[in-house]
C-alpha cells in the first residue's frame, strides 16, 4: 500500500512562492491594460461609470468661449487698470486685485478674506480662472454671471465698501482716465456700467494654462505617467468623481451639500439657502474646477483644507461624522451623489497623482501703472496713494 508524502517545506514554500508571483503578474497585466487603453483617443477609453440622474460631460480641453460685443482690446485694458486700482474701495486701500491674485492661483491663499477695516468674511475667496465660463457666481450662486457679480464686491461693507456715487466722482476726477474710457467706449465719461463691463472683459480673459493632461488629450500619450492614468480612470469609474466634476473644466456647475454646511455647529454656513431661502438648498455650495487644485488652496467655501490627500479620504469615507453630528435634527441631508468608495491606500494615491496632472503654474499678471490723481481734486479726506506702487516696475 503506498503511502502518501507530504511536501517539503521549502516546495511548499516555493509553491506559494509561484502562486503570489502568477497574482502579482495579473494584476499588473489588467494594470497595463487599463493605461493602455488610455493611451488613445477617448471614443476608446473605458466606459464612463455615473449615476443614472447625471447628464455627464467627457472630459476635456475648453475651448474658447464667444466674446461679447463690449470686450474689445480697450475694454480688456481699461478693466485692468480698474482690477488692481485701490480707489475704487472707500478707504484707498482695497483693490479687486487683493483678494485676487495671479500669483496665489487668482485667490488670495487665505481661510477668509481681509476686507474694509479688516473685517474677514465667512468664506474663501473663489478662484477667478476660467470665469468667463461660468454662469452662476459665488460658492452660493448669488450673481448671474459676470455682469451681476462686478459691484458687489465694490459695495459690500465686508468688502470694499465703496458707495457708487463717490467711486464715480473720482475716476471721473482723474485725467488719467479719460482717454482709457474714451478708447472703450466713445466718451470719457466713468458710469457703473462702464466699470464693470471694463473689469468684466478683463476677467474674461483669465484662462488656465495647458496642463500636461490637455497635452495627454490632444494626443501626446506620454504627457501623463502611468499612476496618474490609473488616477484617471478611477477618477471616470472607481471613484464616482465624474457624478460632480466632468466636462472641460470638471465642475457641473452645480449645487450640493457634501456634509460640509456644518449645521447646528462653529462653521455654520447654509450656503445656496441665502441667496434664495429654498428649503432644498439649505447646506448646498457651487462644485469648484479642479483645474490647477495647487494653486488654488484652501479648499471648500469655508478654507479649512489644506490637504488634498485628507480631502480624498474625507470623500472616501462617504463624508461621514459621528452620527450625534451628523444626524443632529434640521441638518441638511447629504447630496445621493455622495456614498463611501472603498478605494485602497494606493488608489488614493493614483487619483491624487491624477488630479495634480490637471495643474499648471498660472501666468502671472503684472499690475498696470496707475493714473495718479488730479492735483486739484485731491483733498485732505483723499487717501494718500502711492500708485506706482502698483506698477510692473515695482513688481520687478
Amino acid at each position: 500500500m503506498r503511502t502518501k508524502t507530504r511536501p517539503r517545506k521549502s516546495q511548499r514554500n516555493l509553491c506559494g512562492f509561484l502562486r503570489l508571483l502568477i497574482l502579482l503578474s495579473t494584476v499588473a497585466i489588467h494594470a497595463r491594460t487599463v493605461v493602455d487603453e488610455y493611451r488613445q483617443t477617448q471614443e476608446h477609453w473605458p466606459p464612463l461609470q455615473v449615476d443614472e440622474s447625471v447628464q455627464v460631460v467627457e472630459l476635456g480641453s475648453p475651448t474658447k468661449p464667444p466674446k461679447y460685443e463690449w470686450q474689445t482690446r480697450e475694454t480688456e485694458q481699461l478693466g485692468r487698470m480698474l482690477f488692481f486700482d485701490p480707489r475704487l474701495s472707500s478707504s484707498g486701500q482695497l483693490a479687486c486685485a487683493s483678494c485676487h491674485d495671479s500669483q496665489l492661483g487668482w485667490g488670495d491663499g487665505k481661510r477668509f478674506s481681509a476686507g474694509h477695516d479688516r473685517q474677514e468674511g465667512t468664506r474663501n475667496a473663489m478662484s477667478l480662472l476660467n470665469v468667463a465660463y461660468k454662469k452662476q457666481l459665488f460658492w452660493d450662486g448669488r450673481a448671474d454671471g459676470l455682469l451681476d457679480l462686478i459691484l458687489r464686491p465694490i459695495q459690500s461693507p465686508l468688502e470694499m465698501n465703496a458707495d457708487l456715487p463717490t467711486i464715480i466722482d473720482r475716476l471721473n476726477s482723474i485725467d488719467g482716465y479719460r482717454q482709457p474710457f474714451k478708447e472703450a467706449f466713445g466718451d470719457d465719461q466713468a458710469t457703473p456700467d462702464r466699470i464693470t463691463k471694463g473689469i468684466a472683459a478683463f476677467l474674461l480673459t483669465i484662462f488656465s494654462s495647458k496642463s500636461r493632461f490637455d497635452h495627454f488629450v490632444g494626443g501626446d500619450y506620454e504627457a501623463l505617467t502611468d499612476q496618474e492614468i490609473r488616477g484617471l480612470h478611477l477618477f471616470r469609474t472607481k471613484a464616482r468623481c465624474m457624478n460632480c466634476h466632468h466636462g472641460p473644466l470638471l465642475t457641473d456647475n452645480e449645487f450640493h451639500h457634501t456634509g460640509l454646511s456644518y449645521f447646528g455647529r462653529r462653521f455654520e454656513d447654509l450656503g445656496r439657502y441665502q441667496a434664495t431661502n429654498q428649503e432644498e438648498d439649505r447646506g448646498k455650495f457651487r462644485t469648484p474646477s479642479l483645474r490647477d487644485l495647487p494653486f488654488t488652496h484652501p479648499w471648500m467655501h469655508n478654507g479649512l483644507f489644506t490637504d488634498l490627500t485628507g480631502i480624498l479620504r474625507m470623500y472616501n469615507n462617504g463624508i461621514t461624522f459621528n452620527s450625534s453630528v451628523r444626524y443632529r435634527p434640521g441638518t441638511p441631508p447629504l447630496s445621493p451623489l455622495i456614498e463611501p468608495l472603498g478605494l485602497s491606500k494606493e488608489e488614493i494615491a493614483d487619483l491624487e497623482a491624477f488630479l495634480i496632472s490637471l495643474s499648471r503654474t498660472p501666468r502671472h499678471v503684472f499690475a498696470p501703472a496707475l493714473p495718479p490723481m488730479t492735483a486739484e481734486a485731491t483733498t485732505t479726506s483723499e487717501p494718500t496713494l502711492n500708485a506706482t506702487s502698483f506698477s510692473k516696475e515695482s513688481e520687478d
